[in-house]
């Protein structure tokens, strides 16, 4: 019995060889991660559809203090709460001309770029005033009327140009 039990450890150490490596597939990362993006993706897409303002598109009417009657406006929608904006006001000499682009960035506040050419003949005797860059139209009465926000023109006085929807 002792002369078997070292011919039995013998028999147990060679008999306990490696039979074939286990091979686990290897994931491409690049793969994980697109899927990852896309549902992301769809995901944040899904929020912003959800959280689009009211819908501005068509003609309004736009307003000077210093212009009587109304003028045009028109918003041309471009993007998700983006518009192309393009209209004027005319009386006589005295004229606001608007272009440019605008994006509604909550209920209250439409971003406007773009170009506010006037001429008011009261205003530096009709001299010519183009504001460029980007302003800010907001609202206090739920979106029926926004109002341009940085007023004052190159001659010093405030405007009132409103664009009633």
């Amino acid at each position: 019995m002792k002369k078997l039990f070292p011919i039995f450890g013998l028999l147990l150490i060679f008999s306990c060889k490696k039979s074939e490596e286990t091979t686990t597939p290897k994931v491409d990362s690049a793969k994980i991660i697109d899927s990852i993006n896309a549902v992301r993706t769809k995901i944040n897409d899904s929020i912003l559809s959800s959280r689009s303002f009211k819908d501005l598109e068509g003609t309004h009417i736009l307003t000077h203090d210093m212009i009587s009657g109304n003028g045009k406006i028109s918003f041309t929608k471009i993007g998700q709460d983006e518009y192309k904006i393009s209209g004027g006001n005319k009386e006589g000499s005295n004229f606001v001309k608007i272009e440019g682009t605008a994006k509604m960035t909550s209920p209250k506040n439409l971003k406007f770029d773009g170009t506010i050419t006037q001429s008011i003949s009261d205003y530096d005797n009709g001299k010519l005033d183009v504001r460029k860059g980007k302003r800010n139209f907001s609202t206090k009465d739920g979106g029926k009327t926004f109002k341009l926000y940085e007023s004052v023109n190159n001659a010093g006085f405030g405007d009132k140009i409103i664009i009633k929807m």
